[in-house]
């Protein structure tokens, strides 16, 4: 009997380990979340790395004292998220976010409020049609013998064979058309992959710097942002870019791409900016954020923060075709002179 009993001891021990083993596992601890703490931590970090401040006229200093007032330690986390979420979008920036599980904060006042000038199924129905080419991440298609390339997302990957069938067509055509209306941006290598095959000489197209401390100058030297001919086969004929108030962040790099080449036009309305390089970083309760932790400047040193302008502006209603493109058609126009 007695070894029976040690035996059920050893047993009840064993069973609340394992207990305590699965409490650990299946039902942690949640972190401790001190919202004032929070607070100055994201407050503090954008201060010392955020790079528009200047060039926005944003005093961050009076932004906390209007936001700080409304944090209290008792407020339920969503409450909190949203105060959060709008001194953030005091910055007025597009690559400014705040992600948690279940929201994400934003910005798009640099679209919001203008005429986007796409009409997606009008363009499918009256350009690309049915037929048209899916090259990679590009539709592309004949239209009064200057070849159209829809593209609509730099977060899709621009290949060399990619680019060598788009230079073989050229053969056939009289123009080339890049279309990168709305489209939000993605990497900045697919639009150099697709530059690289428009000229035959290295271009300096922008500089950029990065934000590295709290003062107004603390940033590191400017660098030069270079275009490097591709060694392959290139186009090196006239260029159309359509552009529009969507047309963001990856986008607004690759519209100042085409302005240093001399062949290449654009068309439409300026893109919606987006010139700063997001900075990455994760608050104590789990919550992550992101915001502009660089500049880039063109060549007269204006910022790319503020968009791309185009070299025809057509956002006048006069401008507008019924049943037509007018981006595509001015863009058709200008290749055939």
């Amino acid at each position: 009997m007695r070894q029976i009993s040690i035996i059920k001891i050893h047993l009840l021990l064993f069973l609340a380990v394992i207990t305590m083993g699965c409490e650990e596992i299946f039902e942690p601890n949640a972190p401790q979340e001190n919202h004032r703490a929070i607070f100055e931590h994201l407050w503090s970090d954008v201060n010392n790395r955020y790079s528009f401040f200047e060039e926005k006229q944003i005093d961050w200093e009076a932004i906390k004292q209007r936001y700080s007032p409304l944090v209290h330690e008792n407020m339920d986390p969503y409450a909190f998220f949203d105060i959060l979420g709008d001194m953030l979008a005091e910055l007025q920036d597009g690559h400014v976010n705040l992600l948690s599980t279940f929201n994400r904060s934003r910005n798009w006042s640099w679209y919001e409020g203008y005429s986007l000038y796409y009409d997606e199924q009008l363009i499918y129905d009256t350009y690309l049609q049915t037929d048209y080419r899916i090259i990679g991440p590009f539709h592309a298609q004949s239209v009064d013998n200057m070849l159209y390339v829809n593209y609509r997302s730099f977060e899709r990957a621009v290949k060399e064979q990619h680019m060598d069938e788009i230079v073989r067509l050229m053969q056939f055509h009289d123009g080339l058309i890049i279309d990168v209306r709305s489209n939000g941006g993605g990497s900045q290598q697919n639009g150099l992959n697709i530059a690289s095959r428009l000229t035959d000489e290295e271009r300096l197209y922008a500089r950029q710097r990065f934000k590295t401390g709290p003062g107004k100058t603390d940033f590191t030297p400017w660098a030069s942002l270079k275009i490097t001919p591709h060694s392959g086969e290139k186009y090196l004929g006239k260029v159309a870019i359509l552009t529009n108030r969507r047309s963001y962040s990856a986008t607004t790099f690759f519209s100042q791409m085409m302005r240093s080449l001399p062949q290449a036009r654009l068309i439409g309305d300026q893109t919606g900016g987006g010139g700063g390089i997001p900075v990455f970083a994760e608050l104590p309760n789990g919550w992550t954020y992101r915001f502009s932790g660089s500049q880039t400047v063109d060549l007269e040193g204006v910022q790319l923060e503020f968009g791309v302008p185009v070299d025809q502006l057509l956002t006048h209603p006069m401008d507008a075709i019924p049943g037509k493109d007018h981006f595509i058609e001015a863009a058709i126009t200008w290749l055939k002179n």
